[in-house]
């Protein structure tokens, strides 16, 4: 076996040490400062089985703050589900040799606009953090999350209900054109 002499070992060590210091010594642009907000960042973004937002409420009260970032998040949540579900429906309905198109694409947002409302009241907090700042108010940052598949069940359950596309709907072609989509999704 080698043995390592101690020009070899500090020769090491150095390298190691430089090495760290450079990661570390990584500077953000001249006259900016990076900022770090919690709740936020890659942990939270929307993945392939879970839609995902974050957002921050601000209030000098407390409970006020909560409501306000609550709201934007699942103001933010809904807005994502709802185009991504519209790309669905765009790209189910044109994969489908349908005789309605154009009723089935109109009762499908319908439905949209319905499931997004009452799913939103299911949705999981992940992070919350309460700040209070030099001025006086409370800022809420809150990160929530709904599941892909539990939002695709509640589609089939009420898709399968109506009678007018129950003709036209074929669950596994929607669930796989859902899928598809929450794949982009994850992968951005």
């Amino acid at each position: 076996m080698k043995r390592m002499t101690n020009s070899t070992l500090v020769v090491l060590l150095a390298s190691a040490v430089f090495m760290v210091n450079c990661k570390s010594k990584e500077k953000a642009p001249k006259g900016e400062t990076e900022v770090s907000v919690p709740c936020s960042g890659s942990d939270f973004f929307t993945t392939n089985k879970y839609f995902r937002a974050n957002s921050i409420g601000e209030s000098q009260d407390q409970v006020t703050s909560k409501k306000k970032g609550l709201a934007n998040a699942r103001a933010e949540l809904a807005a994502s589900i709802q185009t991504t579900v519209k790309a669905v429906t765009d790209n189910y309905t044109n994969s489908r040799e349908m005789n309605n198109k154009e009723q089935v694409e109109e009762r499908f947002e319908q439905l949209n606009r319905e499931i997004v409302d009452q799913k939103l009241t299911g949705v999981k907090t992940i992070c919350e953090k309460l700040m209070k700042t030099s001025n006086g108010t409370y800022k809420t940052y809150v990160a929530i999350e709904l599941s892909a598949e539990d939002l695709v069940a509640t589609y089939n359950e009420r898709l399968s209900k109506d009678d007018r596309l129950k003709i036209d709907y074929d669950y596994e072609k929607f669930k796989e054109t859902f899928e598809k989509e929450m794949d982009k999704l994850g992968n951005n």
